[in-house]
């Protein structure tokens, strides 16, 4: 059964002469009995990529720093304690773990709290529903002493028993089902900010002092409490491309790939070439496009999307009119659109994707599979083309190479050396 974890919150301090905070809440996922960060499981990736770019665009930004990052963790409170206490521990240690190979973040802004009032978390989520013996259920859980024990030390009683014997069960399975998902599995992340202030060299004594989870839940956040937060920036990840291999072949390209999380992605291209001399009846007309849905590996692929390695599946349609002062090939019906007779190809595709600038990579890519199609051989003749045979074209084999270069937009979609920024 795959669960989500609580919410991981991401507060960003712009403190400024009123000292005003505001918050931001990012989530963040594991699955059950696991501290293992797993990119493929619900928006890690997506999500996980927009705190490493939020971290260094504020230390890009010559007007803020970084003065505080809590890592958090914690587990539903139907494990047993000994086991959540140790889990804990390592999903905290885990996203840290993570952050900090991505951002370079001094030890002296790093806090950890391995502690989490889970039961408070779950009082609030009851009192905000409208389940069945709502009342009784908090009753339990603010009244009842976790552990009861009697005069020998013998465990008699505990919160948890009585709430599991609730109706018999069912209020138990409730809670279950609707509120220990956003409860279970939580790690969070704190981040602090402020101006820069030239004659401060400490960090302010809030800062010091971490926050109780139980304020992380966002319903605890009031209107008066905070201002409205600044835009933040958009976590989507896109980019337009040019084959320069058909650059190379005077054949104008443009492509266009977007991220659709989970490590996936969707990419289209066209290009158009229509270049002849007709003194000379030579020909270079090529027109078409493809689509190609892309699955994302590797570690590169988990610093952020659209880079390293990645295989798919590719489909193109196009015609072509090739004839250079002999025998002339023509694929599409003479005279006709690209949708009369075109040439069709699908096929595996893989390819890797590289960094080579801020804003830029260069992806290989080669596709094979099947092409097919009619294609029609002509002369040209006393300013005629004179048609010599028509055939069928059946071709296993490379389909598509590419040499592209790629440019990446949105606002947190730039290559970041390992470490972060120095």
């Amino acid at each position: 059964m795959k669960l989500l974890i609580n919410l991981a919150i991401l507060f960003l301090c712009c403190i400024g002469v009123s000292g005003q905070t505001y918050r931001k809440e990012i989530c963040v996922g594991f699955r059950v009995s696991s501290s293992e960060i797993d990119l493929d499981y619900g928006d890690n990736a997506s999500n996980l990529a927009e705190i490493v770019g939020l971290l260094t665009d504020v230390q890009r930004n010559p007007n803020m720093e970084i003065t505080g990052v809590s890592f958090f963790g914690s587990a539903s409170p139907e494990g047993r304690s000994l086991q959540n206490k140790q889990l804990v521990a390592d999903r905290c240690a885990s996203l840290e773990h993570y952050i900090r190979q991505r951002v370079d973040l001094p030890d002296s802004v790093v806090f950890k709290c391995d502690k989490t009032d889970v039961w408070q978390k779950l009082a609030i989520y009851v009192e905000r529903s409208d389940m069945p013996h709502k009342d009784d259920v908090l009753y339990q859980i603010r009244q009842t002493p976790e552990y009861t024990y009697n005069a020998k030390g013998t465990l008699v009683d505990s919160r948890k028993k009585r709430l599991m014997n609730m109706d018999s069960g069912r209020t138990w399975n409730y809670m279950l089902r609707e509120f220990f998902p956003s409860i279970r599995n939580a790690s969070v992340l704190m981040v602090y900010i402020k101006q820069k202030e030239t004659k401060q060299t400490e960090i302010p004594q809030e800062v010091k002092t971490p926050v109780q989870s139980v304020d992380t839940i966002p319903q605890e956040i009031s209107p008066e409490e905070t201002q409205p937060m600044p835009e933040a920036k958009s976590s989507r990840y896109y980019a337009l491309k040019t084959n320069m291999l058909y650059d190379a072949l005077a054949i104008p390209n443009i492509g266009v790939e977007v991220s659709l999380g989970r490590r996936w992605s969707l990419a289209a291209d066209w290009m158009y070439a229509w270049w002849s001399n007709n003194s000379k009846h030579r020909y270079w007309r090529v027109y078409g496009g493809g689509l190609s849905a892309r699955k994302w590996l590797g570690h590169a692929s988990e610093l952020k999307p659209l880079q390293g390695h990645h295989i798919g599946i590719n489909a193109q349609i196009l015609t072509y009119d090739l004839e250079f002062g002999g025998k002339g090939y023509m694929a599409g019906e003479p005279g006709g659109s690209l949708w009369s007779r075109l040439n069709y190809s699908f096929g595996a595709e893989y390819g890797y994707s590289m960094p080579i600038a801020e804003r830029l990579n260069i992806d290989f890519s080669l596709v094979a599979g099947y092409m097919g199609g009619r294609y029609y051989e002509y002369i040209p003749l006393d300013g005629h083309y004179v048609w010599q045979a028509t055939n069928n074209r059946h071709w296993w084999g490379p389909t598509k190479i590419e040499v592209t270069l790629v440019w990446l937009l949105g606002n947190n979609n730039y290559n970041v050396k390992k470490g972060g920024n120095k």
